[in-house]
């Protein structure tokens, strides 16, 4: 199983691809982590589940849980009438339900929702969208079974994988890919074995009342996928760092743009900018007076992408403690809630899709600065023999075709609501489609920053210095995987070493750039990757 990228030491030893599919079992020399209350389900917790990491639940959890449940059994034996419960659901929700059909509808519930198929979630996603569905089925608002709770835990133990679509939610909610999740429990549904869907097995739980209709609410997905997309973002974050302080040093940029005084009022610009300062010495020299744009404007670029990234992992916050459930159980009575909708998730990531595009765009522009002598000082192209080769010049017309496609993925998801279900629901935040986005623009902001970075290596080469300690360690990072370059080449090869190498967390900053994060409202402090220490509050194991 891969391990956490960032995760604390007890738990990895170093970064793994983000989004990459794990294989085999859950690792047995890790022990489960102990669940004492809701809370302690953190985004760093839900992050070590996520890749790898087991569970189990508190016997005083369970019964509370256990608890809560009679309590909701007893207000559904004298309500007159529960959405999705006692009566259809969408626009059926008219329809009332003969007591003889409600205990096999809440099973009927995953089947014709699940209209989904390829491409599926991947493991280290399902497994994040099951420990958030646990995490809101522990606040009591669903009033679910403990045991259905246990099964959720036995199936991340278990290392089961139900086949999650990717795309394909056109829903106000997330009931199409929740059906999928969660239909496995029921015995329905399929599984990804060895990368394949295949049909599930027998069922691990028989539904209860309200227990089919509580699975497919609310976001637990998108706030999953956000969860991840935030720390890839991070990731991605260090990476556009270091690579433009190698630019910068390679056309000996003026450090003017990067002085303390020109972060006032800006706390985040401030560490940023202490950061690079950190990675580059003073020029004596300049080469010019003042550098082009893209390469001045690099701390306020990769400080709104720091202040992108807390935005979504505030709202992700809010959502793990927020009412997700409808109808939810508040207060000894069922409430209809829109704690399905994820404005807030979708906005924030469209937000960081933006960031991230932005970020692309300026990384993209140094790119092709690197690659002209009146800027450098150095070879044309920086080719070896300047005519005879074309050096890396169309390394950089890659660079331009991701950059282009990454303003197609940052358009904005919550635009466009479309009807269905015959108006009862009019209209959709596409949060789980706003994630998938920025999935996509993670994945072509890496494209640029490899193509920026052999430019950066090649440069720095020619230039004869690799920089202070910090460039001097990435650039021979860089040379572990890419060969000298002594003439033109199929340069594709070397980009394609540089994507798998930022694909598993390398080429970043080396000292933790991502510990910008705020402290999280949920738990304890930041650690030492930006998520909440597991010493904080609530953060034991």
């Amino acid at each position: 199983m891969s391990p956490v990228p960032g995760a604390h030491s007890a738990v990895s030893s170093g970064p793994a691809p983000p989004g990459a599919v794990p294989s085999g079992a859950v690792p047995s020399s890790l022990p489960p982590i102990s669940i004492r209350d809701a809370p302690e389900l953190d985004r760093g917790v839900l992050r070590e589940v996520a890749y790898g990491r087991a569970v189990q639940l508190d016997p005083a959890l369970c019964e509370q849980l256990d608890q809560r449940r009679v309590e909701v059994l007893a207000a559904l034996d004298g309500a007159v009438a529960v959405y999705g419960v006692t009566t259809g659901m969408g626009a059926l929700s008219g329809h009332r339900l003969p007591v003889a059909e409600q205990a096999a509808h809440q099973r009927a519930l995953l089947l014709a929702r699940a209209v989904g198929g390829a491409p599926w979630l991947s493991e280290p996603e399902v497994r994040a969208l099951f420990a958030v569905r646990l995490r809101t089925f522990l606040s009591g608002d669903a009033g679910v079974s403990a045991e259905l709770c246990q099964a959720l835990v036995g199936v991340l133990g278990a290392g089961r994988v139900p086949a999650v679509p990717r795309t394909g939610v056109g829903c106000a909610g997330e009931i199409i890919p929740l059906a999928h999740a969660f239909a496995p429990l029921a015995g329905l549904g399929s599984e990804l074995v060895a990368g394949a869907a295949r049909p599930s097995g027998a069922a691990v739980h028989d539904m209860g009342p309200k227990e089919g209709i509580s699975l497919l609410a609310g976001v637990p997905g998108a706030t999953a996928l956000a969860l991840l997309r935030a720390a890839e973002a991070r990731t991605v974050a260090g990476q556009l760092l270091m690579v433009a302080a190698g630019a910068i040093l390679a056309v000996g940029a003026p450090r003017d743009p990067y002085l303390p005084a020109t972060a006032r009022g800006d706390d985040v610009l401030g560490l940023v900018l202490g950061r690079l300062r950190e990675l580059l010495a003073d020029e004596p020299a300049p080469r010019m007076l003042q550098a082009p744009v893209s390469f001045r404007v690099v701390g306020p670029v990769l400080a709104q992408l720091e202040r992108a990234i807390r935005r979504l992992e505030a709202a992700v916050d809010r959502a793990l403690c927020g009412v997700g459930d409808s109808p939810a159980y508040l207060d000894g009575t069922f409430v209809g809630t829109a704690g399905f909708h994820g404005i807030d998730l979708a906005a924030q990531l469209d937000g960081l899709s933006l960031a991230l595009a932005h970020a692309a765009d300026v990384a993209s522009a140094q790119l092709h600065r690197l690659l002209d002598e009146r800027i450098t000082g150095l070879n044309r192209q920086l080719a070896t023999r300047p005519g005879p080769d074309a050096g890396l010049i169309v390394v950089h017309k890659r660079a331009a075709a991701a950059a282009h496609a990454l303003r197609r993925a940052a358009q904005p998801s919550v635009l466009g609501p479309i009807e269905t279900s015959n108006g009862q629901e009019d209209v959709q935040s596409f949060a789980w489609e706003a994630a998938e986005q920025v999935r996509t623009a993670v994945d072509l902001v890496r494209q640029v920053i490899a193509c920026e970075a052999l430019a950066v290596h090649q440069a720095l080469h020619l230039r004869g210095d690799l920089g202070p300690a910090g460039l001097a360690s990435w650039s021979r990072e860089i040379a572990a995987l890419v060969p000298p370059i002594d003439g033109d080449r199929a340069f594709g090869i070397d980009v394609e070493h540089l994507l798998e190498a930022l694909a598993a967390g390398a080429l970043g900053a080396p000292t933790g750039y991502p510990n910008l994060a705020a402290r999280s409202p949920s738990s304890g402090s930041a650690g030492p990757d930006g998520l909440p220490s597991r010493s904080g509050p609530g953060g034991s194991a």
